[in-house]
């Protein structure tokens, strides 16, 4: 049997949760996976660590003053890898002829860049950063389809998607028969709470998932269900789904990771526990399969699915993301910076929980549209849009 070929691997926030679950599944397959760069924002220590244990070619950090300190500690430990810092060192790492695939982990607006970057340098693109497509989605695809990349999503919800397709599916929903997507979302850790009590919720309650274990923003992402509003955006522009044939599905257990449903009656869903090395490893290992290390699922001792629609008068940035995807042009754009902003603010003590969505509406009646025909334009409105947020959150401080 031939032998796989080495696939060199740049991890855009190696740090973070879908960065350890990569490396995890990399570690397991030593002899498929070779991780040539490694990036994190700030956490000096851990990228560290990191560098220390899988020897990278590269190492990036965001500014000049983390990188030095990194230079220091792996200097200390003779660990031979290379020290870069800054946006351009990103797009560098991403895009460099000796990588093969790029996992794109990078949490916001910051990523878009180094993602598009791999992208347009033909690169295999496992995408974990919802806010490249939903900050530039025509220009994402455009240059997909200009470059011949492999895009491969690894968000839970958008990898059960792809499984569930056909094998020949090409952003053709009637000709191949998709009547719907059938998103599914956990519900957060606010499903049931009393309505009038939302606004005391603090940025601990907030993060305490009851499934997933993420970071600090997209765990508040999820508690809104802007999560899920990213994901309606980041499925329109994967599966050439129109918005009113995308839908919702609240699903508390989060082991129907999402679904596909057909014009014969067929609903097709892919199953798996809540870990995330399963989507990351289907995608690495495409269109083979291999181990990821979850444990099998247990369906006697699961019991019971459930499904529900979701509250939108409750999860009111469920219904905004709705209303920019309609709008479309620059206003994901938009939508996107005011929520960063937004739960910037919540996650620091200046806003209250209800605050975020009143922030993200306040900044969308403030900001016009325009046509996303160019990266410029797309980051202009991401500035303009994050000085209005920034207006509006002041008017709603916590005192």
């Amino acid at each position: 049997m031939t032998a796989p070929f080495l696939q060199q691997i740049t991890i855009l926030g190696a740090t973070g949760s879908i960065g350890t679950s990569t490396l995890d599944v990399i570690a397991r397959h030593p002899g498929r996976y070779d991780v040539f760069a490694l990036t994190a924002d700030s956490s000096v220590d851990k990228l560290a660590r990191l560098c220390l244990r899988f020897e990278p070619r590269y190492a990036v950090m965001a500014n000049e003053a983390a990188a030095e300190k990194l230079r220091r500690l792996l200097a200390v430990a003779f660990c031979p890898t290379e020290v870069l810092s800054g946006a351009a060192a990103l797009c560098e790492v991403a895009s460099s002829p000796d990588v093969s695939t790029v996992v794109a982990a990078i949490v916001g607006a910051v990523g878009l860049e180094p993602t598009l970057a791999a992208v347009r340098a033909g690169k295999k693109v496992l995408l974990a950063n919802k806010e490249a497509l939903v900050m530039s989605g025509r220009i994402f695809m455009d240059a997909v389809l200009a470059s011949r990349a492999t895009l491969l999503p690894i968000d839970s919800e958008h990898n059960a998607i792809f499984q569930s397709l056909p094998g020949n599916y090409r952003c053709n929903p009637d000709v191949n028969g998709v009547r719907r997507i059938l998103l599914t979302a956990s519900g957060g850790p606010f499903r049931r709470l009393p309505q009038e009590k939302l606004e005391q919720v603090t940025p601990a309650d907030a993060c305490a998932h009851p499934v997933w274990k993420m970071g600090r923003k997209i765990s508040v992402d999820s508690a809104t269900m802007m999560n899920k509003g990213l994901e309606v955006i980041e499925a329109y522009w994967l599966f050439a789904v129109p918005e009113s044939r995308i839908e919702v599905v609240v699903h508390p257990q989060g082991v129907v990771h999402s679904m596909v449903d057909y014009v014969d009656g067929s609903v097709i869903a892919q199953l798996g526990n809540p870990d995330m090395r399963v989507p990351i490893s289907h995608a690495l290992a495409w269109p083979e399969r291999i181990d990821s290390g979850t444990t099998m699922l247990d369906l006697f001792g699961i019991g019971t699915l459930d499904f529900e629609p979701p509250d939108f008068s409750r999860f009111p940035c469920l219904s905004l993301a709705y209303q920019a995807l309609r709008a479309g042009g620059t206003a994901p754009t938009a939508l996107n910076a005011a929520n960063e902003v937004a739960v910037e603010a919540f996650l620091d003590s200046r806003l209250g929980f209800c605050g975020i969505a009143e922030v993200i509406a306040a900044t969308l009646e403030r900001v016009t549209p325009e046509k996303a025909n160019n990266l410029e334009t797309v980051l202009a409105i991401d500035i303009q849009a994050r000085e209005i947020a920034r207006e509006e959150t002041a008017r709603r401080a916590i005192a």
